[in-house]
């Protein structure tokens, strides 16, 4: 084996980053994390929701509670003005959507990171990249535009939408822009709105509002009638008039402290691994902010590769290609389904003329009404209902002798469950762990084993 500086080399700083380095290195890899910004988390953030299936993946790495404290919970979201989609009912510790900004998701995720031992570079760029049988070799500049190298077994591109990995590998990403000139900023307002995310189409514009919790404002819209380049000069005046198409009303908004114009496409790389190089988050699929689902699709590709990586690098995978291979099987279809159930939300929310309105509005009708399209849809949007096959499928937080499941999938192992008084083999699985967390279900009737891998799903 040639010269290794790091086990894995994981390229971008944001969620889905910190959340895989985290792991690797609590599963006690060498992890080097680069971010082109400097250091410091930004405010600059267009994600507020954390979904069900992404605090339960934070459950199992005992950060959801203390994510939860500085959000607020929402079960019940309010779609084009009527109660489209109660979460209440989600089979999950977390009945509920979790208003939070970004930057909160991405300080606990960092703080993990830290104290299990990721080298955080901030100011660090990659220029480009190689590979061979054995290693990655990875060339970059630091703080200072010194250019230095670095070797690691494999690497991960988490960088975004203009990702430099998915471009140094030369993958395509095709799509196209499904939205032009979204206007976005942080503002003041001086009347608070009716619900905690207030969202809602015109039939010439659209509108969305968050809060971040400390009097500010995130707010996002869009006006038919105003299509021009993200270039184009924006004021508060222009996002005043689309809130009054939208909502009937601006709030009273006031004292911007940041606005911007920005365009959204849905994108997604064809393959999520080429050899040793891997490709998650908004670096793997892009798609339209309706829904609030990239980062939390995101988070649930780092859950998924992370486990894979660490068993292969461990030696306790039998058949490692195999093992790293069922990343892409398992995560690019959920891409594509988010970029399809996103695509359909914003198409609706841009709908124009009464034929395009009422069908609109028996969406929204279908999805409050018909419990087993709302269960579909909650289940999609919230990431409860994502399976991976009939084989993979989410495991909920169960109630076991030594306490709940995931609680025992904090250890990053794989947990078996079996009957008192029984201690079954391990079953047929990819991979071979040195250590297996054994658990007995609290309820005595059980009588099945139940094989649970790190990222919560059965094997």
């Amino acid at each position: 084996m040639n010269h290794l500086d790091t086990d894995v080399l994981v390229v971008g700083a944001g969620p889905t980053g910190m959340l895989l380095a985290g792991d690797l290195a609590a599963a006690g890899l060498r992890v080097t994390l680069l971010e082109r910004r400097p250091a410091g988390i930004s405010n600059m953030t267009r994600a507020f929701a954390v979904h069900a299936r992404t605090l339960e993946q934070l459950d199992a790495r005992g950060l959801a509670d203390e994510l939860v404290a500085t959000g607020t919970p929402l079960s019940r979201l309010r779609i084009f003005g009527r109660p489209a989609l109660d979460l209440s009912r989600l089979p999950s510790r977390f009945p509920y959507l979790l208003v939070t900004p970004q930057y909160e998701v991405e300080r606990v995720l960092e703080r993990r990171a830290r104290s299990t031992g990721v080298d955080v570079r901030y100011g660090t760029e990659l220029r480009g990249l190689d590979q061979d049988t054995d290693r990655v070799t990875a060339e970059i500049t630091g703080p200072d535009g010194t250019p230095t190298t670095l070797h690691a077994r494999y690497l991960v591109g988490t960088d975004g939408v203009r990702s430099a990995v998915r471009t140094a590998l030369g993958l395509p990403f095709p799509g196209t822009a499904v939205i032009r000139s979204l206007v976005l900023a942080d503002v003041r307002l001086a009347e608070e709105p009716e619900d905690l995310l207030r969202v809602n189409g015109a039939d010439d514009a659209f509108a969305f509002i968050a809060p971040f919790g400390d009097g500010w404002y995130r707010v996002m819209g869009w006006n038919r009638a105003r299509q021009v380049p993200d270039t184009e000069p924006v004021d508060l005046d222009e996002l005043r008039e689309i809130t009054r198409l939208a909502f009937g009303t601006d709030y009273g908004m006031h004292d911007a402290r940041w606005i911007s114009r920005f365009h959204s496409d849905e994108r997604q790389a064809p393959a999520y691994r080429v050899g040793r190089v891997f490709l998650a988050g908004d670096a793997a699929h892009v798609h339209s902010p309706a829904g609030g689902q990239g980062m939390n699709t995101g988070l649930q590709d780092a859950a998924n590769l992370s486990w894979k990586l660490a068993a292969v690098l461990h030696g306790d995978a039998p058949d490692p290609d195999a093992l790293l291979d069922s990343y892409q099987a398992e995560r690019h279809p959920v891409g594509a389904a988010v970029l399809r159930s996103s695509g359909a939300i914003i198409r609706l929310a841009m709908a124009r003329g009464p034929l395009l309105r009422t069908a609109r509005t028996l969406a929204a009708q279908l999805l409050t009404k018909v419990p087993p399209v709302s269960a579909k849809a909650t289940g999609m949007i919230s990431g409860i209902g994502i399976s991976y096959g009939r084989a993979h499928r989410r495991v909920p937080d169960l109630r076991l002798r030594e306490g709940r499941l995931y609680e025992l999938l904090r250890a990053g192992e794989f947990v078996l469950i079996a009957p008192e008084g029984t201690t079954p083999g391990l079953p047929a699985a990819p991979t071979t762990p040195a250590r297996l967390v054994r658990a007995t279900w609290a309820d005595p009737t059980r009588r099945t084993t139940l094989l649970v891998r790190p990222d919560g799903y059965t094997y």
